[in-house]
């Protein structure tokens, strides 16, 4: 049974959606709000690993493109139906995560972080080098928009309610997960695993589920992405894509579901405000990153939210002090 607060938070989510999706006509904010969606379901499967479970991965770029290239290859070239490619995509995904992890999340800390990281950049070169299969840097195009039941994705509105209605269910399960017995588990794994081994939890077990279900996320989100745009290139999925992931963590807010959402929608609309300093990327998320955690470490909702918190407690204080005052 779903949580009170957490049935308000769905319904707020559900009211917001439906009334942007209504207002927001032109198609260029439909096309940024569209990229949010994905960007965010995409974040929280991030953070579900790095901010409850205290897995670094600097390698879910690669997840997302291998989501992209199988749907985009099985319907561009073998004439697959695109929700049928979905799910072998993310049946591949879900299979390289395991053989990838078993090994992988036996290291810690930055070892792991160096480990994803070379997964991605060993995609990344096969997704070039193989262009037999993907086009190589050119890219591979003809990858027609998604259909379901009969039903064509034709228009960005279409796009938007599907991207943001998957989003919700990936939002729901989520919680659901964060909020179990398993979730309670992640955050003991993340305070400390010694810990967490010694009150009989499997870690290694949790650890690979939490890990491959992060990257069936991503490659969800990849297949969406891939119909969407109906073309991809090795670039949209290189090393600067994970950065810009772990950016959207840490600025939303590690272990908050929401925080991922808002963290993904800064990073995303970012770009298309301080376009002039497109060539500098690197350097401006750099130093976003460094200011958020040292300024605001929690992340910019948890912080905003916590600030909140002590402004309401601060004036509660002042409005009793002025009670007794008054009686004196």
């Amino acid at each position: 049974m779903v949580p009170r607060n957490r049935l308000y938070e769905l319904l707020i989510f559900i009211a917001l959606v439906v009334l942007a999706g209504t207002l927001v006509r032109e198609p260029y904010y439909q096309n940024v709000l569209i990229f949010i969606g994905i960007n965010s379901i995409l974040t929280v499967g991030l953070n579900l690993l790095m901010g409850y479970a205290g897995q670094i991965s600097l390698g879910h770029a690669a997840f997302f493109g291998i989501g992209a290239y199988c749907s985009g290859i099985l319907t561009a070239a073998h004439g697959w139906s695109p929700l049928a490619a979905m799910v072998v995509a993310a049946a591949v995904t879900a299979l390289v995560a395991v053989v990838i992890g078993i090994p992988s999340l036996k290291l810690t800390g930055y070892y792991l972080a160096m480990a994803t990281l070379g997964f991605g950049i060993i995609v990344y070169i096969m997704f070039r080098e193989m262009s037999q299969y993907t086009g190589g840097a050119s890219g591979l195009v003809g990858i027609p928009p998604l259909n379901i039941g009969g039903w064509t994705l034709s228009s960005s509105s279409d796009y938007f309610f599907l991207v943001w209605g998957l989003l919700l269910v990936v939002i729901a399960l989520s919680l659901n997960i964060v909020d179990s017995q398993v979730g309670r588990a992640f955050k003991a794994i993340h305070d400390s695993e010694i810990a967490a081994l010694s009150l009989g939890i499997d870690t290694s077990r949790l650890k690979l589920k939490v890990f491959v279900l992060s990257a069936v996320y991503a490659s969800v989100a990849g297949s969406i992405y891939a119909h969407y745009i109906t073309f991809i290139s090795p670039s949209s999925f290189d090393f600067m894509f994970s950065i810009k992931l772990v950016t959207m963590v840490v600025v939303g807010g590690m272990a908050s579901i929401w925080g991922a959402i808002f963290g993904a929608a800064t990073i995303t609309i970012l770009p298309e405000i301080l376009h002039v300093f497109a060539e500098y990327d690197v350097v401006v998320f750099g130093i976003i990153l460094i200011l958020v955690m040292i300024f605001m470490p929690q992340g910019l909702t948890c912080g905003v939210l916590e600030a909140w918190r002590k402004s309401r407690r601060l004036a509660r204080k002042r409005s009793i002090a002025d009670i007794h005052g008054a009686r004196l």
